[in-house]
């Protein structure tokens, strides 16, 4: 059984999250990296699945589907609310989407729902997640339909808490691989955007999706796939990603020739040419690419975001293009260049629960002890977000703090003011949940006051 200790008071001190002695617990998750999607197979989901969507969209505005029912009140009672500073007992009102109320105390007003002392939260903020991909492709060479893969991933996110996500597709595609055919980065985003975008207007979709386009400098195509998206998108954040090998995330290229020859099987000849092809692209393409991203990333009114930044050069770059926050930074000399410079930190949940990165990069949970981190992405894998927020408030001794860390701070990050607390008059997005073993038991979730998981 679960068994949930006293109902506390912590507190809490803004900004970055400082250390504080805690024994933590032992949780490991190992989850392989995300398959990329090849020329065929996207072209073929994207023709086959064109249909299903027009169909789904089509129901939906001519059905019961289209009209959501009005919302009623909702009270969670006899909670432990997890607020800016401090967790405290007391029970709070959601009405017509948005939080009308906060009552300290075990008090249980007639027809609230008993939470029996579990923890309340606001709901999760994803930034940067690729989980669809794995959706889209659920196995190497099976290709789902762009709609079934949108709901999928939709509802998953839901059961891990995740209220509003920012799903990450790639734009900047290779017209020629460079001899390796296995690694075929081909142009998919405009279909599966369309696909997101057209499930939500039709209120098919169980949370909030904004759009977040991983822009690859290392391509040929970043700028004109760029070009495709416009005003009505909601294309909200537009990152910086630069694969170059031998830099940033792979600044070691011995581990990044095996990751690549790992998952892609690629001979020595093989592998050398792409090596090849891609340094070519950058020396030839890259800061005119970069200067192109900034660019439209401001045209779209998105946030700009930089990815695995290295070196304090790259952080000064970053600083130069004027990104929002730093995505992945991959040392600490980066991670402290970040914080001087005022740019937001985010690393991965996953990061957190192993220990440290699949790449060999900085621990995650390193840069939080020093105070350096700000924000966690679930990345590939959504359950990560809600058990990495609880390992880092075990290991800090500060649960408000790590709560703000996939709340408050990404909400911040992305530019949102109405969500990631639990205040009066912000959405109506809550999660409730038990703890055991360092594992969160999600036992409710609420979107903009419906429940959704």
């Amino acid at each position: 059984c679960i068994v949930d200790p006293p109902p506390q008071r912590i507190p809490h001190r803004p900004g970055a999250i400082a250390a504080r002695p805690f024994a933590a617990r032992s949780v490991a998750l190992l989850i392989p990296p995300d398959p990329r999607l090849s020329r065929r197979m996207m072209e073929t989901a994207m023709t086959e699945s064109a249909a299903i969507a027009d169909a789904a969209v089509a129901q939906a505005q001519a059905g019961p589907g289209s009209k959501r029912r009005p919302l009623g009140a909702v009270t969670l009672a006899n909670a432990r609310l997890v607020l800016a500073d401090e967790v405290v007992t007391g029970s709070i009102r959601l009405e017509e989407g948005r939080i009308a109320g906060i009552d300290l105390g075990p008090g249980m007003a007639p027809g609230a729902e008993d939470c029996e002392g579990q923890y309340v939260i606001p709901g999760l903020i994803e930034l940067h997640t690729d989980n669809l991909e794995r959706h889209l492709m659920p196995r190497p060479g099976v290709v789902w339909p762009g709609p079934a893969a949108v709901l999928s991933h939709d509802g998953e996110l839901a059961s891990a808490g995740i209220t509003t996500v920012f799903d990450a597709v790639r734009v900047g595609s290779m017209r020629n691989t460079g001899g390796q055919a296995k690694k075929d980065y081909s142009k998919y985003a405009r279909g599966v955007v369309d696909h997101i975008n057209a499930l939500a207007a039709s209120g098919l979709t169980r949370i909030d999706h904004h759009v977040h386009l991983r822009a690859e400098v290392c391509s040929e195509t970043v700028l004109e796939e760029l070009d495709e998206f416009g005003g009505d998108d909601r294309v909200s954040i537009v990152s910086i990603m630069d694969h170059t090998p031998g830099q940033r995330q792979f600044s070691d290229l011995a581990k990044f020739v095996q990751y690549h020859q790992g998952k892609y099987r690629l001979s020595d000849a093989e592998m050398q040419a792409h090596i090849d092809f891609t340094r070519g692209l950058y020396d030839q393409w890259g800061v005119e690419h970069e200067d192109g991203i900034v660019a439209r990333a401001r045209a779209l009114g998105a946030r700009l975001a930089s990815h695995d930044d290295t070196t304090p050069d790259h952080v000064a770059r970053s600083r130069e293009l004027g990104v929002d926050f730093a995505e992945f930074p991959t040392t600490a000399v980066a991670a402290e260049a970040c914080r001087d410079a005022g740019i937001p930190v985010m690393m991965g949940a996953p990061n957190v629960l192993r220990g440290g990165s699949h790449s060999g990069n900085v621990a995650a949970m390193a840069l939080a002890e020093a105070g350096l981190l700000n924000v966690l992405s679930s990345d590939y894998a959504p359950s990560a977000l809600v058990m990495g927020m609880l390992r880092l408030g075990e290991r800090l001794g500060d649960l408000p703090a790590a709560v703000s860390t996939v709340t408050t701070a990404p909400a911040e990050a992305a530019g949102l003011t109405d969500r990631g607390q639990l205040a009066e008059g912000l959405r109506a997005d809550v999660v409730r949940f038990a703890e055991h073993d360092g594992i969160g038991i999600i036992t409710g979730v609420w979107s903009a006051g419906r429940k959704v998981g």
